[in-house]
């Protein structure tokens, strides 16, 4: 019996690789599953057992929306843009990027408010807080007492 279940599972191990690997010949031949990849409503097999995905009032409830990105408007109209950091540039240049790291940029704004600081202060104080997070030294250099260093 166990011979049975190792064979089964390498089989499906090896059929699964070789999926991954031919993934770009057989990948656009197959159909978008509506619910998973690309906007519309939910399968109704799901919203007939699951009354979290029931319809709303506005019709069917989509699986999936895109999270609105940020971008460089926001992130100045919020206070994150200073002097010494300064974002206009990047509006001016007609950047197409989504702006600043949602996570960081929400960190920088707790800094802010519990500490009463400004923008830049805050950041720094991020900045230290991640780098001794990540085991860093202020000049830069690694904590990592197995580091070696050339010169």
């Amino acid at each position: 019996m166990g011979y049975i279940l190792y064979g089964l599972s390498l089989a499906c191990l090896i059929f699964a690789t070789v999926l991954y690997l031919t993934r770009d010949h057989w990948t656009p031949y197959a159909p978008a599953v509506p619910y998973l990849t690309v906007e519309g409503p939910l399968p109704s097999f799901i919203t007939r057992h699951l009354p979290l995905f029931s319809s709303t009032s506005s019709g069917t409830r989509p699986a999936y929306t895109r999270v609105p990105g940020g971008s460089f408007t926001d992130d100045i109209s919020a206070g994150l843009s200073s002097s010494n950091f300064d974002l206009s540039p990047n509006l001016e240049a007609g950047d197409s990027r989504q702006g600043l790291d949602d996570e960081a940029k929400e960190a920088v704004k707790r800094i802010m408010t519990r500490r009463k600081c400004g923008f830049d202060e805050a950041r720094v104080i991020w900045l230290r807080e991640r780098m001794r997070r990540e085991n860093v030294a202020e000049d830069g250099t690694p904590r990592d007492p197995k580091a070696v260093f050339f010169s």
